[in-house]
């Protein structure tokens, strides 16, 4: 699925509002092998929202990423998420693809809250009909304004875009490489960012429901730095469990801890409202499972909350789980330690260009 279409291979971009992660995958017999793997962080509100908002530092580090990782493959997928993306799955009657194709526009206009002209649209059939000849369609949206702001970025850092995807659909097809999809399992794949939370609900290894929150571990920072009145980088290193090496040192752990610990219920609290939604509108299909990652996933204490919060097992995923990686070039240790920051990009370089 993808916004914007181009089978060679190509380079998963993943363009956070931290830091930008690239993953480059060979095909070989046995499945796939990482070619390449590294990330960069870029400066605060650079993105925010899935927004652009400084286009030079985002292009910078991109050419800096890639310099740096001898990265020489141009065709780049990369994605997008937040409010300027709508992802709707709508019931209509049971038509070809080519017929979907022309109607498409009109359908579009009940569900999508922005302008049809303003938007890219995509479409798949997830069920091309039952037996009161309806079908079901999984309808994407994303403002032309944002796609266009990436493919530019991407452009001017020497990049050729193949695809522009979603961010929801990376994590599926990161999940369902590395995982054995059982028929009727259902499982939340959660991607919590620094400002960003992507959740998404797969039934038997199918899209079920998805939704974006506007928070994520820039929380825990923002809350450091104002009840313990530190700079952005010193509440940064406090959160991630570094110390300022002074005397005051046991007394502020402590502090930190607390405040660790109210922002994680918090999270955990937020997303539960999002599974709340799915659970009332699928009441038959509880969910038996939620996977974590994504680069604030690791934050202690944050996989307990959410575990505790909704009564189930939370466990981290390892997109590099079925990628073969040779120890000589890839650390394996590293790939253990950042693995869980990789999800999207691993996802989004899974991709060819014209896949749909």
């Amino acid at each position: 699925m993808g916004l914007l279409g181009g089978k060679k291979p190509s380079i998963g971009l993943d363009i956070g509002s931290s830091t930008i992660k690239v993953t480059e995958l060979r095909e070989s017999k046995k499945g796939y092998q990482l070619a390449n793997f590294g990330m960069v962080s870029i400066p605060p509100e650079a993105i925010v929202d899935g927004a652009i908002m400084n286009t030079s530092a985002v292009e910078d580090a991109i050419v800096s990423l890639l310099g740096e990782r001898k990265i020489k493959t141009k065709d780049v997928v990369a994605s997008v998420s937040g409010q300027s993306v709508m992802i709707r799955k709508i019931t209509m009657p049971a038509m070809t693809e080519e017929q979907l194709e022309e109607q498409i526009q009109w359908e579009a206009a009940q569900y999508i809250p922005f302008e049809i002209a303003d938007v890219n649209l995509d479409f798949q059939i997830l069920n091309p009909g039952d037996e009161e000849g309806n079908m079901e369609v999984l309808l994407v949206a994303a403002k032309k304004e944002v796609i266009n702001d990436y493919v530019t970025v991407l452009r001017d850092a020497g990049l050729n875009p193949v695809v522009i995807d979603v961010d929801a659909f990376a994590l599926l097809n990161m999940y369902e490489m590395n995982y054995p999809i059982m028929e009727n399992e259902v499982v939340a794949l959660v991607n919590i960012g620094a400002s960003l939370i992507n959740i998404v609900v797969l039934q038997g290894g199918r899209y079920v429901f998805s939704r974006d929150i506007s928070m994520g571990g820039n929380l825990y920072t923002e809350e450091i730095q104002k009840q313990l009145s530190v700079s952005f980088e010193e509440a940064e290193l406090l959160k991630k469990g570094g110390s300022r090496g002074e005397d005051t040192e046991e007394v502020m752990r402590k502090e930190v801890d607390m405040v660790i610990k109210e922002v994680s219920e918090q999270i955990a609290g937020e997303i539960a409202r999002s599974l709340d939604f799915y659970s009332a509108a699928s009441p038959e299909a509880p969910i038996n499972k939620i996977w974590l990652c994504g680069g604030s996933c690791r934050i202690s204490g944050l996989s307990e909350a959410i575990a505790k919060n909704q009564n189930l097992p939370v466990e981290i995923l390892n997109p590099f789980r079925n990628i073969e990686a040779n120890p000589k070039l890839f650390d394996p240790a590293y790939l253990e330690e950042v693995g869980a920051q990789a999800a999207i990009s691993v996802g989004l370089a899974l991709r060819r260009a014209g896949d749909r």
